[in-house]
């Protein structure tokens, strides 16, 4: 606001200056010369008149005002006007009109300087835990939330499920605490940490913790804050904020979603990307520009590093590369513990189970789970939460509200039935494949039937024999239909399990070399969609894409005719889970345990009472590296759910990364 003083005050002066003309211009009276004034007076058109020293101002008999001067002293004036009958009025010398006119010239100035005063202080000022107002004439000015040591007040008692990435960190936060037990020997910092992880998992929770456990002041900024549709403004901002954190070091700098403004340079850019570029070449030359005595730690996070500009991960600029990903079992349970501490929970309610029936859940996952764990019992005017609370609210996430009042015929009752026990039977009876936890044909959200599956531990791969059965237990919906219907009245509802068993099966062979026909070496394109390359750079001949394509239907036909045989020898099974499925609707392990046995079906336990709840309890979770399964049957009769095999990102460790859950 300093630096805009000069231009206030000339804005100020301008609207002084128009508010005095507008007055005076406001104030005029229709100037007449005097021979016509005494013409008017002698034709008796004067009423009234006020006589002040030489100037006569007044109003004619029809109301119009008039003034005139006179030039010099007219000692016949005033017999005239006393013949034409006109009121005459004098007026006193003004003794002070100089300074009144200066008081009226100069207090709209000193109205708009307060005025000025006033809304500087509220800018200059902090909101919200550091934020700042906007100003219009500041827009290069740094966007930066600023909170001070006091204001942090996160720990790492308030991060979870991410312990390597703490202890990676934790270093930095003794140096800031210590930075002379380093710089004795020599040591240095590393100036910047990058921390790269999915989305929900605490890269944002993570670095407020540091700044908290180092009690010094945290700078808060978005990558989007910096690039606006003015050349030269993230420049500058990013100038500013270096400035603020030199000037309060040693201090924590936070980026987040850094990829929107560092990405990868290009050769030729214009508009919009070249003001992006600028920034980024702004960021690249103030990390490199601290002193030895400025400790200023910058943080970055984002889930897209492979976007990011080389000269931004360089040594010296983000010196390490943090990973913060989806937590595992124990860090579930950990997450869980952080996000029900405040919560009231029942007696009986089992953190560990919920965890482990999670997989594939972030940390901003566990939150909602919580979250709506506790307004399912609100909703039901209880005073603690409950498993049972927790339970629907995982079935809410993952499937949406049961829709109990859908209208559905018997006959596409039965037939999703059929589907589904296909799924279960044949998932209960291939080898390596994830337990089946449940199975409901009522529908939830678009699905209209759901079969689940609960991994008994997290999966960071997945072995050939694993994904075989994954299609198997795929195609196995579809079969049923075609058994019991015949293949000309088959539904649409196998459609997303045809194209995932694809997937899977054209991953095995163009991205995990799990082909014995073909050499172990990528046949897709490197950028993960699965899509081969051929069409579009020639890589391949057109004899090595004929055995691609023979491999993948040597995989899907293999798969096919195991479910096929599976479901054709155990049809009473098949018949006999339709029948438990359209009497209970929904059927949990223990009864599935049941019907595999071929033993009577016992009785579903006690549904908890939720609104809009659903019977027995939920399943976990799926994910690409971490099991668990759910496939239900769109309204339109098209399969959904999600697969371990379908379109993941490897981690490099043969396994995924990501939670895949698809619905249609």
């Amino acid at each position: 606001m300093k630096k805009h003083l000069f231009l206030w005050i000339v804005i100020a002066i301008i609207l002084a200056s128009l508010f005095q003309s507008v007055r005076v211009a406001g104030s005029k009276i229709a100037m007449i010369d005097y021979t016509t004034f005494v013409e008017q007076v002698n034709d008796h058109q004067i009423k009234e008149i006020s006589i002040a020293g030489q100037v006569i101002s007044g109003y004619r008999t029809d109301g119009t005002s008039f003034s005139t001067v006179i030039p010099l002293p007219d000692r016949d004036l005033i017999n005239q006007l006393i013949n034409a009958k006109v009121r005459v009025n004098g007026t006193l010398p003004e003794q002070s009109s100089e300074i009144l006119q200066a008081i009226g010239y100069w207090l709209p100035i000193i109205f708009f300087i307060a005025i000025w005063i006033f809304v500087a202080r509220q800018m200059s000022g902090r909101s919200g835990g550091g934020g700042r107002f906007s100003n219009p004439f500041s827009i290069g000015q740094n966007k930066a939330k600023q909170f001070s040591a006091q204001d942090v007040k996160t720990t790492f008692a308030d991060v979870a499920g991410c312990d390597e990435a703490k202890e990676e960190v934790r270093e930095v936060i003794d140096f800031l605490k210590n930075s002379a037990k380093y710089r004795k020997l020599g040591g240095q910092i590393p100036k910047g940490i990058l921390l790269v992880g999915p989305p929900g998992t605490g890269k944002t929770l993570l670095a407020k913790a540091i700044a908290g456990e180092a009690h010094r002041p945290f700078f808060f900024v978005s990558g989007s804050d910096f690039v606006e549709m003015f050349v030269g403004v993230g420049a500058s901002r990013v100038r500013e904020m270096f400035s603020e954190a030199k000037a309060k070091a040693p201090c924590i700098v936070f980026i987040d979603e850094i990829d929107a403004v560092g990405r990868r340079r290009s050769g030729a850019s214009t508009g919009g990307n070249d003001e992006r570029e600028q920034t980024l070449n702004q960021m690249l030359v103030e990390m490199d520009g601290f002193s030895d005595h400025e400790t200023v730690v910058v943080i970055a996070a984002t889930n897209r590093p492979d976007v990011l500009d080389s000269a931004l991960l360089r040594p010296g600029r983000f010196d390490r590369q943090v990973t913060v990903g989806l937590p595992d079992f124990k860090g579930r349970f950990e997450i869980l513990k952080v996000h029900t501490k405040k919560k009231p929970l029942a007696q009986g309610v089992d953190l560990m189970s919920i965890a482990k029936g999670t997989p594939g859940f972030s940390g901003a996952d566990l939150a909602n789970l919580a979250n709506e764990a506790a307004l399912c019992a609100a909703r039901n005017n209880k005073d603690k939460i409950e498993q049972s609370d927790f339970e629907y609210a995982k079935d809410r996430i993952m499937l949406g509200t049961e829709r109990k009042s859908m209208f559905i015929s018997d006959k596409e009752k039965e037939m999703t039935a059929y589907h589904e026990s296909g799924h279960a039977i044949v998932g209960k009876l291939v080898p390596d494949h994830d337990p089946v936890h449940k199975v409901s044909i009522i529908p939830h959200g678009r699905a209209l039937g759901v079969t689940m599956y609960l991994p008994n531990e997290d999966r960071l791969s997945h072995s050939k024999e694993y994904l075989e059965s994954e299609m198997s237990s795929l195609y196995a919906g579809r079969i049923a239909e075609e058994i019991i219907y015949g293949f000309d009245h088959v539904s649409t509802g196998a459609s997303n399990d045809i194209e995932r068993a694809t997937q899977i099966a054209r991953n095995m062979v163009t991205k995990w070399g799990m082909s014995k026909a073909l050499p172990p070496q990528l046949y897709s394109d490197p950028d993960g969609e699965g899509r081969s390359t051929s069409g579009v750079d020639g890589f391949y001949s057109s004899e090595t894409l004929k055995q691609i394509e023979d491999e993948v239907n040597a995989l899907v036909t293999s798969a096919y005719s195991r479910a096929k045989k599976i479901l054709e020898d155990n049809m009473d099974i098949l018949h006999a889970m339709k029948d438990a499925l359209m009497k209970y609707e929904t059927i949990d392990e223990q009864q599935i345990d049941d019907l595999m046995n071929r033993r009577p079906v016992r009785e579903p336990s006690p549904a908890p009472e939720n609104q809009g709840g659903t019977e027995g309890p939920d399943s976990g979770n799926t994910d690409g590296g971490s099991g668990g399964a759910a496939e239900s049957e769109g309204p339109a009769g098209e399969k959904a759910g999600s697969s371990a095999g379908s379109e993941e990102k490897d981690t490099g460790k043969g396994g995924t990364d990501n939670k895949d859950s698809t619905e249609k």
